[in-house]
């Protein structure tokens, strides 16, 4: 009797978490990170295609909750925090690619180039005004880019650093977070259109400013990884 009752319970538990849980990645995420402090609150809504992680300063703020590994992922993230302005925020924006090719779905009759976009708005939350958008203001830098001859997509044995799927990785410059880091030659920032973008699931889910607008790299398709940073004064 008592298993059957204990039993009962975990069910019973575990049926209210599953109802209480989020959804999937076409989903707004929405959730607060307590570890950032300061006087002023912001809401901070971002929609990727297909990853990204925000941070102030050094701080992670978010992380897209779907693996970047994860194909067709487009998701939406929504969190407040708080901090004193002037805000840094620092971005790291990733497509989707299989390996350095810059190319998924490798082998397959749809074997491709992927395309990436990102749009982001910051709300101070007891004012209700958006504080920042993206647009083409931003400073950004492609730091991955594959595969550097288009032509790659059409091979049947893509191999990265070879021929056509050459690719250039430059990883993340040494202390490009910090207040102070000279951003003055990320001159990639590209607004796109949201025609080009094609923007999916998440994307709805939030009521976007019209000042807000999705930018990448200069080639959605080629540049896989771009670092975007921004300072927000009050």
């Amino acid at each position: 009797m008592k298993k059957s009752i204990i039993f009962s319970a975990m069910f019973f538990s575990i049926l209210l978490a599953a109802c209480g849980s989020g959804g999937s990645g076409a989903d707004t995420n929405q959730s607060e990170n307590s570890s950032l402090t300061g006087s002023t609150e912001f809401k901070l809504e971002a929609w990727a295609d297909n990853w990204f992680a925000a941070y102030l300063g050094d701080d992670l703020i978010v992380e897209d909750s779907v693996s970047i590994t994860t194909e067709r992922s487009f998701n939406a993230e929504s969190v407040t925090f708080s901090a004193d302005y002037p805000l840094t925020l620092n971005f790291i924006l990733k497509d989707f690619k299989e390996n350095d090719t810059g190319l998924e779905y490798i082998g397959a009759n749809n074997q491709q180039m992927g395309d990436g976009g990102f749009i982001m708005q910051l709300t101070e939350v007891s004012s209700g005004n958006v504080v920042a958008v993206t647009n083409a203001d931003w400073a950004c830098t492609v730091i991955h880019e594959a595969p550097l001859d288009k032509s790659c997509e059409s091979e049947s044995n893509p191999v990265a650093g070879s021929g056509a799927c050459d690719f250039i990785d430059l990883g993340e410059p040494d202390g490009w977070k910090a207040a102070d880091f000279d951003a003055s030659g990320w001159t990639a920032t590209t607004v796109h259109s949201s025609a080009a973008v094609d923007p999916k699931q998440g994307y709805d889910d939030i009521s976007w400013d019209s000042s807000a607008q999705i930018i990448w790299g200069p080639d959605l398709e080629t540049d896989n990884t771009v670092l975007c940073r921004v300072t927000v004064t009050q």
